[in-house]
């Protein structure tokens, strides 16, 4: 696979050239991008999957949700259904998409929407829900709206600066799409990742004079989740177990397991995968299967030995007051 993807570089090429133009049309103003009056929160990243987005958007709507009242609006990927549409409690996520159907199953009191038109998305929550703030989930790339904040994510052991354009690289963006970023957020760091090495990865972002670099680690739950009784992780260490995956990277999740000196097969779909019944059937006859949230919402009703690992976002250092302290700012000044 790597040696076809450096085979594809040629192609690679004109990828980043069309990049590079669309973004040069939007600078310029020949490409229109819309401002809104109601407050917009951007949650995204550079390449395709990978850096945490959905744990970040749930990360801010526990810290701002007491105070505001959100509105989530996401494109919906591999939804089966069109334009705009207001979770409710008769929603699937076969018309939601997972990621939006686990926040909306999550958060009872967040308006969830889906709509692949982020202007008419934000026009249509405007007018029927009259939110305090919207939160555009995976949005980074999206010029057609202009947020008032944007929290851009890069994974530690992926860095935007040391990628490249697809298909060789992950890169949907621009490296210098960056600039437009109020918050640069390093995700799955090592949990004891020293101020030396933050300050040398700021100084490799090349952060710009007004932009807040901050970074995070992924936090597991010792809980699994979706049986009809919860239990341990840790009960589960002289047991073999699956781990059923359609997430972009598992890699951080395989680490987690392994270092706890878990014993399991890994089963990997790719991301969003909807399952077959033929590959229900497969999975009904293992012991027990351990998966993500987001593959949770995919597979919940079709299996009865299914259950989940809860991961969030933890702040390194002094990260989540920064963050809440910016925004809060922000929302004052708003009013």
């Amino acid at each position: 696979m790597q040696l076809l993807r450096k085979l594809l570089f040629p192609f690679s090429l004109v990828y980043a050239l069309v990049v590079y133009l669309r973004n040069f049309l939007y600078d310029i103003g020949l490409f229109s991008s819309q401002k809104f009056d109601v407050p917009i929160v951007c949650i995204g990243n550079l390449s395709v999957g990978g850096t945490g987005k959905t744990p970040m958007t749930e990360f801010l709507l526990e810290l701002l949700k007491p105070h505001y009242k959100i509105a989530v609006l996401s494109r919906g990927y591999k939804r089966k259904s069109k334009g705009f549409l207001i979770a409710d409690a008769n929603v699937t996520v076969e018309n939601l998409g997972d990621e939006p159907y686990q926040i909306h199953q999550k958060f009872a009191d967040v308006t969830v929407a889906v709509d692949a038109n982020r202007r008419e998305g934000i026009r249509l929550l405007t007018n029927s829900v009259k939110p305090e703030l919207i939160v555009l989930d995976d949005a980074f790339q999206h010029r057609k709206v202009t947020p008032h904040v944007s929290v851009l994510l890069t994974s530690y052991g992926d860095l935007y600066v040391d990628d490249w354009y697809l298909p060789t690289g992950n890169l949907r963006d621009s490296k210098n799409a960056a600039q437009r970023a109020n918050f640069i957020i390093v995700t799955k760091c090592p949990p004891n990742l020293n101020e030396e090495e933050q300050n040398h990865i700021a100084q490799k972002l090349k952060h710009g004079i007004d932009q807040k670099v901050l970074f995070s680690c992924l936090a597991y739950d010792g809980i699994l989740y979706g049986l009809s009784n919860q239990i341990k992780m840790d009960a589960l260490k002289d047991k073999k177990f699956t781990l059923v995956t359609g997430i972009a990277n598992p890699a951080p999740l395989i680490l987690h397991l392994k270092s706890q000196g878990f014993t399991f097969e890994h089963l990997a779909f790719k991301d969003h995968h909807f399952f077959t019944q033929k590959e229900i059937g497969f999975l009904s006859k293992k012991e027990l299967i351990v998966t993500t949230e987001k593959d949770y919402m995919r597979l919940k009703g079709h299996l009865s030995n299914l259950s989940y690992l809860r991961v969030s976002h933890r702040f390194i250092g002094d990260g989540k007051k920064i963050i809440f302290d910016a925004l809060s700012q922000f929302m004052t000044a708003r009013s």
